[in-house]
């Protein structure tokens, strides 16, 4: 398949590893967070670390928006759906996110609760309009990437005359995230997360461009590479990375041409601007309170508000205190590091967000066996 198979060439992939070998210097350690949860699934399941040389090491970030969505978030979908004239949609992996005191949204449904999977927006519009008797919610989450179909939803509602369907919106926003890792103590005062650059982000960065990472390239002298989610885009954005750390250089790359432009998407973005604007700050699971990083719908959409419609609190609420979701996100530790990791904390079982969802690094870890790795270079160590 064009665009695929050239991208999974295991002979240029050993060129590649070789190239990156003969690039570093041996003199210095380096380290690259991947921001997005798909290039850390790319990364797991192709075995890219084991083509890296021992001086290069992969961070996990938090690019995964069904793994940032805090327990409050959660708990308030829970009380929504329980509401007898709500009918809820969501995505799969957000069925079985623990909530507080062990709920979920997939027990909330087996309570009784009208809970309904989608796989799009549209899919939520399709019910509401069959059904006009029921108050119908979209559980919207995600980063740019997600963000226009929702507004699209939301004008298309609006032109249908749909009075009984809203959003709960936790739209999430990247640049924001990013900056608040490289001004977090970890990183900045610390150092416990060593971060030389980062492995931007492909499918939001398709909607928001390049232009966008050229603050923290500049502010915190980070270089930024845009990269594919086939192992050989990931290895091509190491190999970029590299020259530039050796070469002292802090720019923004582009190594996926194929789908990103500086500007990115206007349409997309135009659609966005038009129903979304900033939240004042909003909470991340691992990161905290993060100022100007989500959206809320504008007053003239209001209507189409859930959070206005039922007059919704958010609670914040804790992680299960055994849960080490948080640090990963942050980078601060590895899947194999957390306790519950592959004893009481399985796909089938999971315990906190980061095993659930497709994007997850446990998840990335369990499926792909990347803990047995792991395990064998701390003994060897």
């Amino acid at each position: 398949m064009k665009f695929v198979d050239e991208f999974r060439d295991g002979a240029l992939a050993k060129k590649l590893a070789s190239r990156i070998a003969q690039s570093v210097r041996a003199d210095r350690d380096y380290a690259f967070m991947e921001f997005c949860g798909g290039h850390t699934h790319a990364i797991s399941r192709y075995g890219v670390e084991d083509l890296l040389p021992a001086n290069v090491r992969m961070v996990h970030g938090p690019g995964c928006p069904v793994c940032v969505l805090p327990v409050g978030r959660i708990d308030t979908a829970i009380r929504l759906a329980r509401d007898p004239r709500v009918t809820l949609c969501t995505y799969g992996d957000l069925m079985r996110v623990p909530g507080s005191n062990g709920t979920s949204l997939m027990k909330a449904k087996a309570e009784g609760a009208d809970i309904r999977m989608v796989y799009s927006t549209l899919d939520a519009l399709r019910i509401a309009e069959a059904e006009p008797g029921r108050e119908v919610v979209f559980f919207a989450i995600g980063f740019e990437t997600t963000t226009p179909p929702t507004a699209i939803a939301i004008k298309l509602a609006g032109k249908k005359g749909l009075t009984n369907f809203t959003v709960f919106c936790n739209h999430v926003l990247t640049p924001s995230a990013i900056q608040n890792i490289l001004e977090s103590p970890d990183v900045r005062d610390l150092g416990t997360v060593r971060i030389d650059g980062f492995v931007g982000p492909a499918h939001v960065s398709t909607v928001i461009g390049t232009e966008p990472y050229a603050f923290f390239a500049e502010e915190f002298e980070k270089p930024v590479v845009i990269a594919g989610f086939e192992p050989l885009d990931v290895l091509q954005a190491v190999a970029m990375l590299v020259d530039q750390v050796n070469e002292g250089r802090h720019e923004v790359e582009n190594e996926y041409t194929r789908a990103v432009t500086p500007e990115g998407n206007e349409v997309a973005k135009a659609e966005v601007a038009e129903v979304f604007e900033l939240r004042r700050s909003f909470e991340w699971r691992g990161l905290g309170e993060v100022p100007y990083s989500a959206l809320k719908l504008k007053a003239k959409y209001a209507d189409f508000d859930a959070e206005a419609r039922f007059d919704l609190e958010y609670i914040p609420a804790d992680d299960n205190p055994a849960c080490d979701c948080g640090a990963i996100l942050r980078g601060v530790k590895e899947p194999a590091d957390c306790k519950l990791f592959g004893t009481v904390c399985t796909p089938e079982t999971p315990m906190g967000s980061c095993m659930v969802s497709s994007e997850g690094a446990c998840a990335a870890h369990w499926t792909y066996g990347r803990f047995r790795a792991a395990s064998r270079v701390k003994r060897a160590s």
